[in-house]
């Protein structure tokens, strides 16, 4: 066995201590027993004592012995100055442990230490079991804190919190204990954080003091931290500006900047600084004045940083229609970005000479007769002056209504887009008062349309006279936007798809026969089902309005038995589930085929389905034919079926509407697999809804889009294919 090469002795072995009396002593006698110089060190621990305490309650000298060689010897002083645990008296083992750098070995003996109840005053213990707290703005934490008495004495104490608002701590910021001898105690802060306005986001230190009779007051420290919360809200105002300003259409030389108003209003608890930047391609043209320092937002104020722009003007020719995008850049984006983080800001730049003054007095006629008809496009007295979201043949095809972002319904009458001296547009059925997403005809005598708005309204318009044209207006959630309207076949039931994943069925019946104008404003669904994805399409399917298809976000398609409320979900792609960017936008059936299903995605894919498998025999539904080459892979925004389903529509991103001629058995016809083209917007701005008649000779195919306008084509049937056939 190997020798220990450090020998210690403890002198005396037992000691007595009183605190708040004279030091207690006694000496350690330390023999190098190795062969080599070596210094020691001396520590001593207590049974009982608290790991975070410093050994404060005992001195020694020397700290470190000075290094001996082999055989010498190193006498160090000991001396007890306070309680090891504080309020303890009894008989406590110290334990003296000898080590140094140079010896891998090392020491310990045993020390006896009696403790007798103390003349001084003992501290309280506090702990915060957690000393850091988050906490979103109007919700409540609490701050648990533990009081110990280590003293033989009861005592009353007083806790009192500190750093935070006292307005935010309930039931106040002081408490009072009582404490038994060695008693122990959990108090609780409740900390009610107020809303965002008045809970700026950062870290909130705090501190825990008590106090008490019997000794000096102890104290805890932590932090809460109120996380962020809300968002910064960006709008432009005007978002479309013109140079010159006044008087376009007159030889003008003047060219002054036109001013844009970009506001930010911070609805967060966060003190942001706001850059603003200008993007586009027709940045280059213009001269941008913007300030040169960030604007400042405090939680619950508004900003404005003010643009002007300047753009070369021709000397004649046509007006340039320049684009620009201003983006906004927050200092911190814990939450992300303003919201939009983009504006898009027009600028019409008009030449010095107009064009008209060139042309002799004549053309000059027919220019203003033009601009100021149906013919121009641009003519903010007819037609959609916004994105056009949702068109809709009538059931004889002989007219065709549209919904905008601007907010309108329009009718139109199909024979008038085939005659370039007869003005299509009917009349403006209704101005909803909030961008239109989607309209639906009611299928029995086609006397009224529905329309879903971006807020989530649903409004009854009358297409006839003599009685109210608004003839209900009705909204289970506000903001809540409508993105897919159905009606039963008897017209009575009315479904609506919400961006928020639900699908609510309204009885209509009274709006349409007993309270016309009479509006119900508690008016509730008669049924509510809430889906996991936003719902972009619904569709009977099938025979006697049982069954209704769903889909939407996350390539999603169920079907929905009305019967008994159960959900059959139906595979869109094998093997493989829809992500979050993934959307199916539009589906449609053929009315004389009522198992024939079409779906177009946001991935350029248009299916057609059979469903008479899966709703009829239980099995899977079956595809028919999937392709995604008509659109280029870009989103394809909406499928429509013809009655016979010998035809399908389709609308996309790419700026056209395309024909599929199918054959009976529902896929696309041999000859025309890639389809044909019918129409092309103006700059290839998206198509957002196609519908489709057949009627006499003819194929029409009404569409609408970004470009504002509403379009009818025509096109031959296609008869010698066989699906089409009038025997």
């Amino acid at each position: 066995m190997v020798d220990n090469l450090i020998d210690t002795t403890v002198s005396p072995k037992q000691l007595r201590f009183k605190p708040g009396g004279l030091p207690a002593s006694f000496e350690v006698k330390v023999v190098n027993d190795s062969e080599r110089f070596a210094s020691f060190q001396v520590e001593v621990t207590a049974a009982g004592v608290d790991g975070d305490r410093l050994p404060d309650w005992y001195t020694i000298s020397p700290e470190v012995g000075t290094k001996k060689p082999p055989g010498d010897v190193t006498h160090f002083q000991v001396a007890i100055v306070d309680n090891p645990v504080p309020g303890f008296v009894g008989l406590m083992n110290l334990t003296v442990r000898v080590f140094s750098m140079e010896l891998p070995d090392e020491d310990r003996e045993v020390l006896r230490l009696i403790l007798e109840q103390g003349t001084g005053s003992i501290p309280l213990k506090l702990d915060l079991p957690v000393r850091e707290f988050q906490e979103y703005p109007a919700n409540e934490d609490e701050i648990p804190v533990r009081v110990y008495n280590p003293s033989q004495l009861e005592t009353h104490v007083t806790l009192k919190l500190s750093g935070l608002d006292s307005t935010w701590i309930v039931d106040g910021t002081e408490r009072q204990l009582y404490l038994p001898p060695n008693g122990q105690i959990t108090e609780t802060f409740i900390c009610q954080i107020p809303d965002i306005s008045q809970a700026p986001s950062r870290i909130y230190p705090f501190a825990i003091a008590a106090t008490h009779r019997h000794g000096s007051p102890a104290q805890v420290e932590g932090t809460l931290e109120v996380l962020p919360m809300g968002l910064v809200e960006f709008s432009a105002t005007p978002k479309q500006q013109q140079i010159p300003t006044k008087r376009a259409w007159i030889p003008n030389w003047r060219n002054s900047p036109v001013p844009y108003t970009l506001e930010f209003e911070n609805h967060s608890n966060l003190q942001q600084q706001v850059t603003v930047t200008i993007q586009g391609e027709d940045q280059q043209e213009c001269t941008l004045e913007l300030p040169d320092k960030p604007a400042e937002l405090n939680p619950g104020q508004t900003a404005q940083a003010p643009l002007r722009v300047q753009a070369r003007r021709h000397l004649w020719g046509r007006k340039k229609e320049l684009s620009l995008e201003a983006m906004a850049t927050l200092s911190d984006q814990r939450l992300g970005n303003t919201n939009p983080t983009s504006q898009f800001l027009k600028l019409n730049v008009y030449p010095i000479i107009p064009t008209w003054l060139l042309f002799a007095g004549g053309l000059l006629i027919l220019y203003l007769l033009w601009a100021l008809s149906w013919l121009n496009p641009n003519n903010d007295r007819f037609g959609h002056q916004a994105e056009v979201n949702s068109v809709q043949f009538n059931g004889m095809s002989q007219n065709v209504v549209s919904g905008s972002n601007d907010q309108t319904l329009i009718k139109w009458r199909v024979d008038g887009f085939f005659n370039p001296f007869a003005n299509p547009e009917v009349d403006e059925i209704a101005n909803t008062g909030k961008a239109v997403r989607v309209i639906r005809y009611k299928p029995v005598d086609n006397n009224f349309v529905a329309a879903g708005l971006e807020n989530g309204e649903i409004q009854l318009l009358n297409l006839l006279a003599e009685t109210p044209k608004l003839m209900d207006s009705f909204v289970f959630q506000k903001d809540d936007r409508v993105l897919a309207l159905e009606f039963t076949e008897d017209s009575r039931y009315l479904f609506s798809g919400h961006g928020s994943g639900k699908v609510l069925g309204w009885d209509i019946y009274q709006d349409l026969h007993q309270n016309l104008g009479q509006f119900d404003p508690e008016k509730e669904p008669v049924l509510e089902l809430n889906f996991d994805f936003a719902v972009y399409g619904l569709k009977f399917i099938g025979q006697g309005n049982q069954n209704l298809a769903v889909a939407g976000r996350f390539n999603q398609l169920v079907i929905l038995n009305l019967g008994d409320n159960s959900l059959r979900k139906v595979t869109y792609k094998a093997g493989q589930e829809g992500g979050q960017d993934d959307y199916i936008l539009s589906m449609d059936i053929a009315k004389l085929k009522p198992y024939l299903l079409a779906t177009s995605d946001n991935q350029g894919i248009i299916t057609l389905w059979d469903m008479r498998p899966c709703l009829v025999d239980n099995q899977s539904c079956e595809i028919i034919d999937r392709w995604s080459n008509g659109h280029g892979s870009l989103p394809v925004r909406s499928v429509a079926l013809s009655n016979g389903g010998c035809y399908l529509a389709s609308g996309g991103d790419d700026g056209r509407t395309m024909l599929w001629p199918l054959t009976t058995q529902g896929k696309r016809a041999e000859n025309y697999s890639s389809g044909i083209e019918v129409d092309q917007s103006f700059d290839d701005r998206k198509f957002n809804s196609v519908d489709i008649n057949v009627l006499k000779r003819n194929i029409l195919i009404a569409s609408g889009s970004d470009d504002t306008q509403v379009r009818v084509k025509r096109a031959k049937r296609l008869q010698a294919l066989g699906c089409d056939r009038d025997e």
